[in-house]
């Protein structure tokens, strides 16, 4: 996801999709313990999402205050 679409989303949105994504990780992770896990770069991709989303969110936090 790009930030371009982030930027896009509502706050509630936003904090959705990171919920989202951190339970993808753990059954990534879960998948990755077992040997089971097809696509190891998967949660390369799901941490940057998540970054990405609470970069967006705290920009919105900090223009709010000033």
């Amino acid at each position: 996801m790009k930030v371009k679409e982030i930027r896009e989303m509502t706050t509630e949105e936003i904090n959705k999709h990171i919920v989202d994504a951190k339970q993808e990780l753990f059954n990534l992770r879960f998948q990755q313990a077992t040997g089971t896990l097809e696509k190891p770069s998967r949660i390369k991709d799901l941490r940057h999402d998540v970054a990405r989303c609470k970069t967006v969110l705290r920009e919105r936090e900090n223009s709010e205050v000033k």
